[in-house]
């Protein structure tokens, strides 16, 4: 996993909509995953989508489930609505001097806020509609109120209006009580675009694709309710004794006085380093410092800095 997302970091987003934490040392995709309750399938197809677009995903879409698709597009609207599109507003009103730029600030402001509007109009009906539909599709139940193909002819791209806000902010407005933080709001803006738009793109590519392969499978009976990924206990990966030979290192004692303390040899002591490195891929004190502390190994009180 550390593997793939050095590789690509625009897929640390990703952990986030999986509700996936860091920290996950040498484990795979598939261990990581596990532990988090994420289906394995899912985290692949949508990792795919965003590395290489809809084609490299379309194998995947008979193998994802569903219910961790919904939970991931779920935590996608939640970080638009609730830390991205607010933090762009808030640079906004702080960069734009609303008296020296004139209407033209009034503008971008009001370009912003009914852009904003669209994108939460468009996640409400999602969220309150159609996540509801298909879990009751999970269920085995299929409403007769509502299909995906409903929910397909409405999904209208929100792209057009922050196209026009770029424009207007990029060719006409000079002013501004902060460059920088502005740039930093514009640079905020195109990001914005770029992944909304991706979106968009696996809610079509993806998700109606897999929902439309549920609606089929529940009107012919064929299909038996989906059941939720249970996260893995974790397992400790080191033994007691090695974790006694951590917390000794992390205070400072040296290998002879380890050995004192837990009545071992200094050759033993010197074995359970060179298994703990191998395990924790560590190498350092402060490197098992941080894992200690992390693990709640230590204290940091007790932790010689």
């Amino acid at each position: 996993m550390c593997d793939i997302l050095t590789g690509d970091y625009m897929l640390l987003l990703m952990l986030g909509r999986f509700g996936i934490s860091l920290g996950f040392g040498e484990k795979t995709v598939q261990e990581v995953c596990q532990e988090a309750g994420v289906d394995t399938d899912t985290f692949l197809a949508v990792a795919n989508f965003n590395t290489s677009g809809a084609d490299a995903a379309a194998p995947y879409i008979d193998k994802v489930s569903v219910r961790s698709l919904i939970s991931y597009l779920e935590n996608t609207h939640t970080f638009f609505l609730d830390f991205l599109l607010p933090q762009i507003r808030r640079k906004l009103l702080a960069a734009i001097d609303t008296v020296a730029g004139g209407k033209v600030a009034f503008l971008i402001l009001r370009f912003y806020d009914e852009y904003q509007a669209e994108v939460r109009k468009h996640m409400a009906s999602e969220n309150n509609r159609t996540f509801p539909y298909v879990r009751e599709l999970l269920e085995g139940r299929r409403p007769q109120n509502y299909s995906i193909e409903v929910y397909s002819r409405g999904h209208a791209a929100v792209e057009q209006k922050i196209g026009e806000l770029k424009s207007i902010i990029i060719k006409y407005y000079k002013g501004g009580n902060d460059a920088n933080l502005l740039l930093s709001a514009l640079a905020d803006i195109f990001f914005c675009e770029v992944d909304l738009h991706q979106h968009e793109q696996m809610e079509e590519h993806l998700f109606i694709p897999a929902v439309e392969r549920l609606e089929a499978q529940v009107l012919s009976g064929e299909t038996e309710p989906e059941t939720e990924a249970i996260p893995k206990p974790k397992e400790d990966t080191l033994s007691e004794r090695e974790k006694d030979i951590v917390r000794c290192i992390v205070r400072g004692l040296t290998n002879k006085e380890v050995a004192e303390e837990l009545f071992i040899s200094v050759n033993t002591v010197l074995t359970h380093r060179k298994n703990i490195a191998r395990k924790l891929s560590i190498h350092s004190v402060a490197g098992l410092t941080i894992y200690a502390i992390a693990g709640g190994l230590v204290s940091l009180d007790e932790v010689k800095m």
